[in-house]
């Protein structure tokens, strides 16, 4: 496809009036002249030609200046009551110049009708020719320490996983993108335990995991342009992202009914492949480094009613480094902790069709610095405790987080009876639906720790918040916040670039 440039013809004309001489006799005809414009230029791939100068001078008293492009019409300039005019030209190319020499003529007229014509050739070159970015097709198992540069795109046509003892480097700017698929045939990036993620991306160079559907490219990247042009509500069109580690759990072995469980194979993998195991007792494992990297349009049924999280964290451990999350339209879950001690600083979560928090496990790690922006049919936190009599801790905290509710949500905060989490210094506005859902259950930290709430509602005359009353200020508008981050935060995002954070008032 050949290259379109948009016309551009910039008219700068600046007019200085010269007062006559005493030598300006009216009976004398002083002609017009035009200088400073080329006879010929060139250029390459439909370019921009200037702006080139020029001036006009007629002593008897200029009247126009008529530009011309293969004798057909182009600008016409006012100079009545100058003698003397500076003129700016440039014109950049268009398909239709493309491989041809263009003719502008430059006619300027005075009050005598006297006339200069000045003869300007530009020769265009062809256009470029679209480079378009090389597939890497990915599939199965990577077997030695790979680096996944932005160059390329990386399309995953099956599940394809990072197992013990290798490293998956994938660089800032890189776009990862999953084929539809759905059962065993849905594809996803798997970290087994034991393996290593590292996909640092910048604010500048966001690294973007979406589905072959979604047309974005690296080059969109480089360019500032990190929104998609796909729906911001389109979900399930491939997996997500799946890291599993060694950290302890507390789980319950459901087709057994065993509670206390250390080990577990995790949702969206099928039992077959022993890469979907999680849990152990390394507190501080380490699954590798994940920084600005939005995960768009995942969530694939592999089973009844067993779709995969955005990103999905299996027993990940504290030596894991994770910061500046996106998830945007997932079939499931947003980010979904199972156990582990991972710490989360940074995430926005917009549109997830189930809950956009989500614990289980005797997770003990905290998640701060956040957003989420209308949960479709989850709740905004489903926060679960231990599936057992073992609790490691009470570090299971979410805190300096907004969130906003919309039409569709279910439970604004929904506890199990024995979660051990506490939710601090949040912002809740846009409430149009939802509910506490066992507020505090009998965890001793949604008890005695979570406080300072803050909504827009003028009171609870809704409902909404019922059981929490004591934790929150009312009638606190969006721009008076006390909590939480705001657009500025994550204008790397999609939710950010596209303007839908600032549409809400953050």
């Amino acid at each position: 496809m050949k290259k379109i440039l948009s016309l551009l013809a910039a008219f700068g004309v600046m007019f200085y009036i010269s007062s006559c001489s005493d030598d300006d006799d009216p009976a004398v005809d002083n002609g017009v002249t035009i200088s400073g414009i080329p006879a010929t230029a060139t250029v390459e791939n439909l370019g921009t030609l200037g702006p080139v100068s020029a001036t006009v001078e007629g002593a008897d008293g200029l009247v126009s200046l008529v530009i011309t492009k293969d004798d057909a019409a182009l600008e016409t300039v006012d100079l009545t009551g100058s003698t003397t005019a500076s003129y700016e030209f440039s014109y950049t190319a268009v398909a239709e110049d493309e491989d041809t020499n263009i003719v502008f003529t430059f006619t300027a007229t005075d009050v005598d009708g006297d006339t200069d014509v000045v003869t300007h050739v530009l020769s265009v070159g062809e256009a470029e020719e679209p480079v378009e970015t090389p597939i890497v097709i990915v599939r199965g198992e990577i077997e030695e320490n790979t680096t996944w540069p932005a160059d390329k795109i990386y399309q995953l046509d099956t599940r394809v996983t990072v197992p013990d003892g290798i490293t998956l480097t994938i660089e800032a700017g890189t776009v990862v993108k999953g084929n539809e698929g759905q059962g065993a045939a849905a594809t996803a990036l798997l970290v087994a335990r034991g393996g290593t993620l590292n996909a640092n991306g910048t604010a500048a160079l966001p690294i973007i995991f979406t589905s072959t559907l979604d047309p974005i490219d690296p080059a969109d990247i480089a360019a500032g342009n990190y929104a998609s042009t796909t729906s911001e509500t389109q979900s399930g069109l491939w997996g997500g992202v799946i890291i599993l580690g060694k950290a302890p759990i507390t789980g319950k072995n459901l087709t057994t009914d065993e509670e206390n469980q250390t080990e577990l194979q995790i949702e969206g993998i099928p039992t077959s492949d022993p890469n979907g195991l999680y849990g152990g007792d390394d507190e501080n494992d380490n699954s590798g480094t994940i920084s600005y990297i939005s995960i768009r349009h995942g969530g694939t049924n592999i089973g009844s009613g067993n779709e995969i999280n955005g990103l999905t964290l299996g027993g990940v451990g504290a030596g894991t480094t994770i910061s500046n999350v996106e998830v945007v339209a997932n079939a499931d879950d947003g980010i979904e902790f199972f156990g582990g001690s991972v710490s989360v600083d940074g995430a926005v979560i917009w549109n997830s069709f189930d809950d956009s928090m989500d614990t289980d496990m005797d997770y003990n790690g905290s998640v701060t610095n956040f957003i989420i922006v209308t949960p479709n049919t989850g709740s905004a936190f489903e926060l679960d405790g231990p599936e057992g009599s073992v609790t490691r801790g009470e570090d299971h905290i979410f805190s300096e987080g907004v969130i906003y509710g919309g039409a569709d949500i279910d439970a604004i905060v929904d506890w199990d009876g024995n979660t051990n989490a506490s939710l601090n210094n949040l912002y809740f506005f846009g409430i149009e639906a939802g509910r506490i859902d066992s507020f505090g259950g009998v965890g001793t930290n949604a008890n005695s720790n979570t406080s300072n709430w803050e909504t827009d509602l003028a009171d609870n005359s809704g409902g909404f918040f019922t059981g929490a009353e004591s934790v929150l200020t009312f009638g606190v508008a969006v721009g008076s916040k006390s909590h939480g981050p705001t657009a500025a935060d994550f204008a790397w995002t999609w939710a950010g670039n596209s303007g839908a954070l600032e549409a809400l008032g953050l």
